[in-house]
């Protein structure tokens, strides 16, 4: 009787029907029979419908106006906003004062012993190295702004998001709750936090600290979730045994068990919040970024270098230190830790006192090497030899016009000269078959809400960047991943560069495209990738040395070539890191290509500059909306379900 009943379901479902994919293709293919020509006959035309177009300008004129007149008068602003703005100027000042204070060898003394006893004398070096080379580029002010701004950001963006983070470790129901806040936050590009905060704060510190918060406080809300709900059940059991209360298992248990993510959390906070402390320079945040962005805005390579690597240094110092604390967490302490401690402090101390009494507070004049002529004049010559007329190869110039010819027009044009329905349809198809119907229903709805705002196409300009940079990303990623995977040797010299590429701010990577390429969309493309590039890399060699070596020695043993053990066994098995990959690729990709506006990337991030300089709400904050749900369709069309299920739990 069952192999009768497994004949039969032979029968009537051929193999190839069997398969979810298959079978959801045809779905689509049913509906798309259907509904196709009924939207074609009703709205022929590619461009998207005015009749379906909500016109949100009078509204927020009008909201921002509003904003503009009452925020010296209303309660809200008198009571509770000024108070936030003044509490973050004042905590600012006295963290940058205190480090004035100290001294430039104070400051390098007390960062440089820390590191010490934290992460080892390597990273103390490295640390002392840092700091020293930002005075010797004259860069010591700025970068005392930039860090006093981060203290601050820092320090309330970890309460705020610890504070989260427990809430959703503890309850099941504010999990479910923060879980999708979290991923849509994960997604929005650093660029759409700037204007709602400016609206209401205006220019300057307080709205660069503000948004700085709400960019750094997801991965901390995240990962302390994620500590606090992965404890060990049998220890937990444990001390609940001994009669112990919630608060009690909560200090002694959960907390201690979560250590390891906490700090985790506390790493990504602190890079996520160097990173947007620099963008946050375009809304009068000053120190490093101010000075990276004035330098870009007048093409002044030399300048933006100069300011650039004190903020690479800071960023690879910071992540640095974090790292190699968390690593050496759960390590037996030294028998005389604090005795080191104390010597530590006295010898921090005793240097900014020397410095105080010698009164060289600040930075020499002298001992300042300027970088900026001589850069500038390797900009020129790389103008004069490389940008055009180099024999064969043509100039990078040449490079960047032929791939904006050949590439990034066409497929502008192809986007915008399709019927917007079958974009929908695209991308509804793209979301189901890699996820589920609830996947294609979020991807489409947030695709349809760019139209409605009336950006579609601005949108899909932005989007043909997207893809050109992705494409551009994945096939030079999955080949370096590649390389990396099969070869210690390759690993060990990517690593180096993987590591610097993956600490910059996404601002820095601006500097050396505008350097090569000149302003436009083919610079904005070229950062975005080389942005992406570091994590894509990572990601795809991860997910390849960790297949089974067990299903690797079969193929050997079969007589399975390199070639066909790659193809046949690695990248199969290694799917879920490569879809990961792929999506990481085009969540990264989307930041910088918004902020390629400020180096004439156009589209949608150039309406959110242009409504950041000009105060134009209307134009500012429909352009950070469509940049939402743009990287919201692109999370879930290039989002695996297994990790979507799991991710944050």
């Amino acid at each position: 009787m069952a192999a009768l009943t497994a004949t039969v379901r032979d029968t009537a479902a051929p193999g190839v029907f069997r398969r979810p994919a298959v079978r959801k293709l045809g779905v689509l293919l049913l509906l798309a029979a259907l509904v196709v020509p009924f939207v074609a006959g009703r709205w022929g035309s590619g461009a998207w419908p005015g009749a379906l177009t909500v016109d949100l300008s009078g509204p927020l004129g009008t909201a921002s106006d509003w904003i503009v007149d009452n925020r010296d008068s209303h309660p809200l602003f008198l009571y509770f906003l000024g108070h936030v703005s003044n509490a973050v100027v004042i905590a600012v000042r006295a963290v940058y004062l205190a480090l004035l204070a100290v001294g430039w060898a104070g400051v390098t003394a007390v960062a440089s012993l820390t590191a010490w006893r934290v992460a080892g004398i390597r990273q103390a070096l490295g640390t002392a190295a840092a700091f020293l080379a930002c005075g010797l580029l004259g860069m010591w002010v700025p970068t005392m702004q930039t860090l006093a701004l981060m203290v601050v950001a820092v320090a309330a963006s970890v309460v705020a998001g610890a504070l989260l983070g427990l809430a959703a470790g503890l309850s099941d129901r504010m999990h479910r709750a923060l879980r999708p806040v979290l991923d849509t936050m994960q997604v929005l590009p650093a660029f759409a936090y700037l204007l709602p905060v400016v609206l209401v704060f205006g220019i300057g510190v307080p709205a660069a600290v503000l948004a700085t918060v709400v960019y750094a406080a997801p991965p901390m809300a995240r990962l302390t979730a994620l500590g606090l709900r992965g404890a060990d059940k049998e220890v937990l059991e444990a001390v609940e045994s001994l009669g112990t209360t919630a608060r009690q298992r909560l200090l002694t248990a959960r907390i201690p068990l979560a250590r390891k993510e906490l700090l985790l959390g506390l790493n990504q906070t602190i890079m996520m919040a160097l990173s947007m402390a620099v963008i946050a320079s375009v809304i009068g945040a000053g120190g490093l970024g101010d000075r990276v962005y004035q330098a870009l805005a007048s093409v002044d390579v030399g300048a933006a270098l100069a300011a650039g690597i004190p903020i690479v240094l800071l960023a690879v110092v910071l992540d640095r230190v974090t790292g190699a604390a968390g690593a050496r967490l759960g390590d037996a302490p030294a028998p005389n830790s604090r005795a080191l401690w104390a010597y530590a402090l006295l010898g921090a101390v005793v240097v900014a006192a020397a410095g105080r009494l010698a009164g060289r507070l600040e930075w020499p004049e002298s001992w300042v090497v300027g970088i900026a002529e001589p850069v500038n004049r390797a900009v020129d010559w790389m103008t004069a030899h490389l940008y055009s007329g180099v024999p064969v190869v043509g100039g990078t110039a040449d490079w960047a016009g032929r791939f904006t010819t050949w590439v990034l027009d066409p497929l502008r044009d192809g986007l915008q000269w399709l019927p917007w329905w079958s974009v929908l349809l695209v991308v509804a198809a793209l979301a189901w078959l890699i996820g589920t119907w609830r996947t294609a229903l979020t991807a489409v709805l947030a695709m349809a809400a760019i139209g409605v705002l009336g950006v579609w196409g601005p949108s899909l300009d932005t989007l043909s960047q997207v893809l050109a940079a992705v494409a551009v990303t994945l096939v030079t990623g999955f080949a370096a991943g590649i390389a990396a995977a099969r070869s210690d040797r390759v690993e060990r010299l990517l690593r180096p560069v993987l590591d610097v590429f993956q600490t910059m701010p996404q601002f820095v990577y601006l500097i050396p495209v505008v350097a090569l390429f000149g302003v436009g969309r083919a610079p904005a493309v070229a950062a975005a990738v080389v942005y992406a590039l570091p994590a894509v890399v990572r990601i795809t060699a991860q997910g390849l040395r960790q297949v089974d070596p067990a299903a690797l020695e079969s193929a050997r043993s079969l007589g399975a070539t390199g070639a066909q053990q790659l193809r046949q066994v690695q990248l199969p098995l290694a799917r879920p890191a490569l879809l990961l990959a792929v999506n990481q690729g085009v969540v990264l990709v989307l930041a910088v290509v918004i902020i390629g506006g400020l180096v004439g990337g156009g589209a949608l991030g150039y309406d959110v500059v242009f409504g950041l300089a000009q105060g134009d709400l209307a134009t500012g904050l429909v352009a950070g909306a469509a940049i939402v749900c743009l990287g919201l369709m692109l999370d879930r069309v290039t989002q695996p379900t297994g990790r979507r299920a799991t991710k944050g739990a």
